[in-house]
């Protein structure tokens, strides 16, 4: 597109409507006010709208565009609080069950929707980068042209200029030299920069803080790019660890090279007789009469040696052994393991006895862990049991068929295959806790229920997150962006004298009465008006 070129001789781009230079007017535009938005400089938006980067650039470059995108996530965020997040569904919980199961249909539409894991999801992703390029190309679309305008400013300006300008005053009087040096002194005694051209003067101050919302956007799009990074692997992590007395875990979020052992989990309660009165209240109001004072777990960090081999344990080296108490994490390397949780009394293990049902003969027990359970056990002289199917926490589900909840023993059963001298091929039964459902009316054996043991489970969180830093260095500018446009303001004052007169206008992007302060204090005495606001005398003949 063509330049266009003022008669003060400077080249302005194409779609400018004030001469960067003088400030002439250069469109047919009639307003009595100068349009000093961007000091009439050419945003390349409402200048180019050709080829497809236009339209791509011109949609990002849109104000509303922006806010709608931001609506949009915020809306998006608010309905992702409504029901827990995966990852803070009971351990174990199936997503495309639960919901339905606990919110009825609201919940199966909010899974299918992709909100149980929304801030981890594509289109979620998406939403954020698309603020991020909104405001990138916000910025650009308008800070570059402004910063050219404001670099390439005349003293000398058009006396249109001036004239549009909403404090404007003209004086039929001459500028006395006297009057002049006096402009000047308090002109710099309020830190203004003063210019000077062929008698015409230019005092500006507060120019940085035009930059204040783009020094915003700055902080904001780091800001972005510091959330979108927690979701690169190996930025951060906030996993669920449940370990059992005595067990060993991998850590999640590690790649499998730390594993945690929980040597013991101890928990002290609130005594109800020894305690004041308030936590004897808290202590009835409990459902089990137990109200925790604290809980720690006694744990032994291991670093794995060599690579993982599929198939074989991995080789364990003890790192550090840490008490972990809530508040009190242990750390190492970029990671914090906190004490969160706890569950008491949880099954572990199951003991059966294989007996005839006629005789209530017993030919053994067997053990089975409900964690990881064996297929196969050997009661010796030829007594066998056989793990036939396991559901670790049994239901009907709705076509009356056996199935699981979840993968924690809850609710253990079993399919057993009894093999024995004197039935080779087997016998079929389903087991569950203190029931027997035999799979023959024939059925001469039976795994009878002895008894069960149970540990205390810990439930820990695992955190690291490199992006802190990220987030605090965008919150770090955005706020300095915030102080620098909203307690200084960017003030212009013009004195243009001519022939027995002399044009006096200014202008600000706010503050209006403090730039006629400004004014009223430079003039005084000088015998030349005081610029009337011409916002109101425009509003008044309207």
């Amino acid at each position: 597109m063509k330049k266009v070129k003022c008669e003060c001789g400077h080249v302005n781009p194409a779609g400018t409507v004030l001469c960067e230079s003088c400030g002439k007017p250069l469109d047919d535009q009639k307003s009595p006010l100068a349009d000093m938005r961007y000091d009439g400089s050419a945003r390349r938006s409402q200048t180019y709208n050709k080829t497809i980067v236009d339209k791509v650039w011109n949609f990002f470059s849109s104000v509303k565009v922006g806010i709608w995108l931001i609506v949009i996530t915020l809306a998006a965020s608010a309905f992702g609080t409504v029901f827990p997040q995966e990852a803070y569904l009971p351990p174990g919980a199936q997503p495309d069950t639960y919901y339905e199961q606990q919110y009825g249909i609201i919940g199966k539409i909010y899974y299918l929707l992709g909100f149980h894991h929304l801030y981890g999801s594509w289109w979620y992703m998406l939403l954020i980068a698309s603020i991020g390029i909104s405001l990138v190309i916000c910025s650009l679309d308008r800070v570059i042209p402004l910063y050219r305008a404001l670099k390439n400013q005349g003293v000398q300006r058009n006396p249109v200029f001036l004239k549009r300008q909403r404090l404007y005053s003209r004086t039929e009087t001459g500028l006395s030299a006297e009057a002049a040096d006096g402009i000047r002194t308090r002109l710099k005694k309020k830190h203004y920069r003063v210019r000077e051209q062929e008698g015409s003067i230019l005092a500006e101050k507060g120019r940085f803080s035009r930059w204040g919302p783009y020094v915003n956007h700055i902080g904001l799009i780091i800001f972005l790019i510091g959330a979108m990074l927690r979701f690169v692997p190996g930025m951060y992590v906030d996993e669920t660890l449940w370990v059992r007395e005595g067990e060993t875990a991998q850590i999640p979020g590690t790649d499998g090279k730390y594993y945690l052992k929980n040597n013991r989990f101890t928990m002290q309660t609130y005594n109800k007789n020894t305690e004041k009165k308030v936590f004897a209240d808290a202590i009835d109001r409990a459902g089990n009469g137990k109200v925790a004072k604290s809980f720690n777990t006694d744990a032994i960090l291991y670093k794995r040696e060599g690579d993982i081999v599929f198939g074989e344990k991995p080789k364990l080296k003890r790192v550090k052994e840490n008490n972990i108490r809530v508040n009190e994490p242990l750390r190492f390397d970029s990671y914090s393991v906190y004490q969160v949780d706890y569950k008491e009394n949880q099954l572990d293990q199951m003991v059966f006895q294989l007996i005839d049902q006629k005789t209530k003969q017993s030919f053994g027990r067997l053990k089975i862990n409900l964690l990881d359970p064996d297929t196969d056990y050997d009661l010796g002289n030829g007594y066998k049991v056989q793990i036939a199917s396991y559901l670790p926490d049994f239901y009907f589900n709705k076509d009356g068929e056996p199935s699981t909840k979840t993968k924690v023993p809850n609710n253990p059963a079993f399919v057993f295959k009894v093999t024995a001298p004197d039935k080779p091929k087997g016998e079929k039964s389903f087991v569950a806790i203190q029931q027997t459902v035999e799979g023959s009316a024939n059925n001469k054996y039976k795994l009878k229920f002895d008894h069960v043991e149970t540990k205390n489970i810990t439930g820990l969180t695992v955190r690291k997150d490199l992006t802190l830093w990220v987030l605090a260095v965008g919150g770090a500018i955005f706020m300095i962006g915030v102080i620098q446009g909203m307690y200084w303001q960017h003030r212009r004052i013009w004195i243009k004298t001519g022939e027995n007169e002399v044009l006096v206008a200014g202008h600000t992007n706010k503050n209006w009465f403090g730039l006629k302060k400004d004014i009223e204090y430079v003039l005084n005495g000088t015998g030349i008006k005081e610029p009337a606001d011409q916002k109101e005398l425009v509003k008044n003949q309207a």
